[in-house]
């Protein structure tokens, strides 16, 4: 919060509600120059933009890509995607020509923890309300066909198994948009012979499903229907791998998605163009949105703002290390997002007592922005740090922060995008255009395609997280070396892991080092191509808090939503 929100009592939905917003088809043909026919309307503010449109953009070159990113999350927040949709705006503001990229919101955290992730304030994406649900129901079709591939596995096992699947080894589980504890073990087929072979199942959430993955990282219809067609959904009893293809279910899943995969052109409350598409978890796959949205914008604007999700050790390694080297794509600098509360809170300060002057605290937490610069600096990036301002920050606070940053040679700006849109955000753009233009950033993979599976998750922990190794039973590491046989040792390494700290522990904050990280469970994303190392206690399927945004969330007699923020 900055001082002007203390001054302005509305909330991100009524400020979101009282937005006249650009009917969509003119600010794509004024702002973008995509005529009318090229695009699928989704009511007035809403369209997808057609394949073939996107196909004939191919000669014209690319603006420049800008990452934001953040310090590790805590519970006093950060501000990213606000700060990735102000900055955008604030790059209208000062003359260039650019857009924005980002995932969509997923219902689990929208009625969990999070109540919507639109950005807030004067920065943000709308028609919000819809973005937060249901939107254009990409996300529907991407349960549907992870789903359908579902009910081809057990009907096959139930009309005889001809391709002898063992029932033991069936690796794909189910998938719902919702926190949903519950579901994470089940036993499917019970009720007698009519229902098919009671087996052990379970449920993921849609987020973390290897078809969100594949629906992010494919640059057309036909890539997509490819990986779809390569995931291994279980082994024969021989070991075997069985995929979708086997059970000619890549075409039916692929036919689900064939509109869902254009991507979804909306506004900020400035009347930015923005692709809002794809949505994978940055804590459990790889948490950017998808390559397509990203690689059509580059076409269209001379600047593209993309965010990757959680901290820069979680989601800004994997942004490089598995979207960029799939899409060939690099961006030219890095903005890493922070505010004195996080900070302090790093250093050891309560929620509560966050508001307090609290300088050896914040000092101390320094060490957490420290370490992402030096890990940003480590996958080639030039960083730019953003202060999201806040009404309790002091003059003291500020410039200790401001001069930590001066010590180690990277820009810091405050900025002010909550309550002033893209004029708070100015001086953050300008920095980005001057780091963009000298052309300083040389995109860096942390590993070779050809390390071994296992050194290359060791090598993360080591060099992003600071670990001192990495730790697994020897299942795992045979699965690893079964991959390895199996032809795809060359994958990259998405790691799921909780975002709330360098380590496995959640609760430690800071900059942690020497620490061990375990590898509890490996699981091959044959489509997505790229191997998931799951780390201490992270869950597929979160649960919900004890009070979940869901009890605030509510529709008025007027029709309009309330209780997102």
């Amino acid at each position: 919060m900055s001082a002007s929100q203390h001054q302005n009592p509305k909330s991100d939905i009524e400020i979101a509600q009282a937005a006249k917003l650009r009917p969509i088809l003119d600010l794509a043909r004024e702002r973008l120059g995509i005529p009318a026919e090229s695009l699928e309307s989704y009511g007035r503010y809403k369209a997808k933009v057609s394949l073939d449109y996107i196909k004939s953009l191919q000669d014209r070159p690319n603006g420049k890509l800008v990452l934001v990113t953040a310090i590790t999350p805590t519970p006093a927040g950060e501000g990213k995607t606000t700060t990735t949709v102000g900055l955008t705006d604030g790059l209208n503001h000062i003359g260039k020509k650019a857009m924005l990229c980002i995932r969509e919101p997923s219902l689990g955290p929208s009625f969990g923890m999070k109540g919507g992730a639109a950005g807030g304030g004067y920065a943000q994406v709308v028609p919000m309300e819809d973005i937060n649900l249901h939107f254009t129901g990409d996300l529907h079709a991407i349960t549907t066909a992870h789903n359908l591939l579902s009910a081809l596995i057990d009907n096959h096992i139930y009309w005889g198994n001809p391709l002898g699947l063992d029932q033991r080894r069936v690796v794909w589980r189910r998938v719902m948009d919702m926190n949903d504890r519950a579901l994470r073990q089940i036993v499917n087929s019970l009720g007698g012979v009519a229902n098919g072979f009671p087996r052990e199942d379970g449920f993921d959430i849609t987020v973390a499903s290897e078809v969100m993955a594949i629906f992010c990282l494919s640059r057309n219809l036909d890539d997509l229907k490819n990986r779809l067609a390569n995931i291994v959904i279980g082994y024969t009893r021989d070991r075997k791998p069985v995929r979708a293809r086997d059970l000619k279910a890549h075409g039916a899943m692929a036919a689900l998605l064939k509109d869902a995969i254009a991507p979804n052109l909306v506004q900020t409350l400035e009347g930015t163009p923005a692709f809002i598409h794809g949505g994978p978890f940055a804590n459990i796959a790889h948490g950017c949105n998808s390559v397509l949205a990203t690689t059509t914008a580059l076409k269209l604007a001379d600047y593209v703002v993309t965010e990757a999700g959680f901290g820069a050790d979680l989601g800004g390694e994997k942004f490089i290390d598995i979207k960029c080297r799939k899409a060939g794509i690099e961006p030219s600098c890095a903005v890493v997002v922070a505010t004195i509360r996080a900070l302090k809170m790093h250093g050891g300060v309560k929620k509560e007592d966050l508001k307090k002057e609290n300088l050896a605290a914040l000092e101390s937490g320094m060490s957490n922005l420290v370490r992402h610069v030096e890990n940003v600096r480590k996958l080639g990036l030039v960083p730019i740090i953003s202060i999201n301002r806040f009404s309790s920050d002091t003059y003291a606070e500020n410039a200790l922060v401001t001069s930590t940053c001066e010590k180690l040679g990277v820009e810091c700006h405050l900025a002010d995008h909550w309550a002033l849109g893209g004029e708070g955000a100015a001086n953050v753009a300008r920095a980005v255009v001057r780091a963009c233009e000298s052309g300083k950033s040389k995109v860096k993979f942390l590993y070779p395609d050809d390390l071994p599976l296992y050194e290359k998750i060791r090598t993360i922990a080591r060099e992003i997280y600071r670990a001192k190794d990495i730790s697994a039973d020897k299942s795992v590491r045979d699965q690893l070396a079964s991959f390895e046989a199996m032809g795809y040792g060359r994958f990259p390494i998405c790691v799921a892991k909780t975002q709330y700290s360098f380590t496995t522990n959640p609760d430690i904050k800071g900059a942690p080092a020497d620490h061990v990280v375990n590898v509890r469970e490996v699981r091959l994303s044959a489509g997505a191509e790229f191997v998931v190392a799951i780390c201490g206690e992270i869950m597929t399927m979160p649960g919900l808090p004890k009070v979940p945004s869901a009890e605030a969330i509510d529709v008025g007699p007027d029709g309009k939503i309330v209780g997102l923020f």
